[in-house]
């Protein structure tokens, strides 16, 4: 059988490279399968794409449609339009979509009026908040897609409630913690470390790209500074997205112990989330890996899409409420901060299972 897997941006590179490699090991036993991937080129800057192919050994994509950056309509869009030609071109027997990004969207679309069936990982997620353009994503793609690969028992239950086929919903784990598990003996130091004089368990990452985060400048500044204030002078580690670099310009915000640096390859970034006192982000993948890491990690969201992170793992959410920020970094001061248990399924053998279910689907 032949699939087209789709990647657009930084999670979702992470997410196939074990569907890749499981595709291949399967190849070598002779299973009769093939796979083409399709960069949409949502992400463009090298180390939100290129260096994540090289660090995870993903082979380079079969066609990188280019799409780059506009709005949301007009990414969408550019994506719909290279999507359809390059199905058109190149049939296939099911298109493989990750993640919540818009990439995921666009090409579940363009699929499905070309009449070929669609799978999601990473199904079922829900965070409840429409102001987000993940959710969006999220919901029309799972509206319209035929099989379901979920996280966890609350997704799949989800896709359940809303009427979609059991036998089509199938629980098999977590693709992002299969490349994290793999990777772990490979990570290494960022080149700024020495520069900066780390030291590990004594600095902060921060990760921040949410619009209602970061878009208004005032609410920005104001997160920033108490955040630097909270961390009682340790180095804040704080490797800005593309586009948060533009709004951080207009702030002309300095402190002393808040260090912007580059976006990082993944083996370098992994390295800052293990080896953190506490992971600071409004990034949903980023608490997953905080999680199975046993790192704590404060989420300035109000609410998530992954609630196993809080139920089990190390992660809690406090919005832009500054006392419930408080409250966070008084816990962290104090050691007392709740530990990891054990996800069911988050074992490294997800991408297995996905390939194991497509050829049953598909009868291999």
């Amino acid at each position: 059988m032949k699939i087209t897997i789709v990647a657009g941006a930084r999670p979702n590179f992470i997410k196939i490279a074990p569907i890749i490699h499981e595709i291949e090991k399967q190849q070598k036993n002779k299973v009769v399968i093939s796979y083409r991937l399709v960069h949409t080129g949502q992400h463009y800057n090298k180390n939100l794409s290129d260096t994540f192919f090289e660090e995870l050994n993903i082979p380079a994509p079969h066609n990188n449609l280019g799409v780059k950056s506009g709005t949301q309509a007009e990414q969408t869009a550019a994506i719909m339009i290279s999507f359809e030609k390059e199905l058109l071109q190149h049939p296939t027997d099911l298109v493989l979509v990750v993640g919540d990004v818009n990439s995921t969207m666009a090409c579940t679309i363009v699929a499905k009026k070309a009449h070929t069936p669609v799978a999601h990982v990473e199904a079922g997620i829900r965070s409840g908040d429409m102001k987000m353009p993940e959710e969006i994503n999220r919901i029309v793609t799972d509206s319209i897609t035929d099989y379901f690969f979920t996280t966890s028992p609350h997704a799949s239950d989800h896709l359940k409630r809303i009427g979609k086929p059991s036998e089509h919903v199938l629980f098999v784990g977590n693709v992002m913690i299969d490349t994290l598990l793999n990777n772990l003996p490979r990570i290494n130091k960022p080149v700024f470390w020495d520069e900066l004089n780390l030291v590990k368990g004594k600095y902060f990452t921060l990760t921040l790209h949410r619009p209602s985060n970061v878009d208004e400048l005032g609410t920005f500044s104001r997160l920033l500074k108490h955040v630097v204030n909270k961390a009682n002078g340790l180095p804040i580690i704080f490797p800005v997205h593309p586009r948060t670099q533009k709004i951080l310009k207009e702030a002309k915000l300095t402190f002393e112990n808040l260090h912007f640096v580059n976006p990082q390859g993944y083996l370098s970034f992994i390295y800052l989330v293990k080896y953190a006192k506490a992971v600071l982000t409004d990034s949903g993948g980023i608490t997953e890996e905080a999680a199975v890491l046993n790192v704590p990690c404060i989420t300035f969201r109000d609410s998530t899409e992954r609630p196993e992170t809080i139920e089990l793992g190390t992660n809690i959410l406090v919005g832009d409420d500054i006392s419930k920020i408080d409250n966070a970094f008084n816990v962290l001061d104090s050691g007392n901060w709740k530990r990891a248990k054990s996800i069911p399924k988050w074992d490294g053998k997800t991408a297995e299972r996905i390939i194991e279910n497509i050829l049953t689907l598909y009868g291999n």
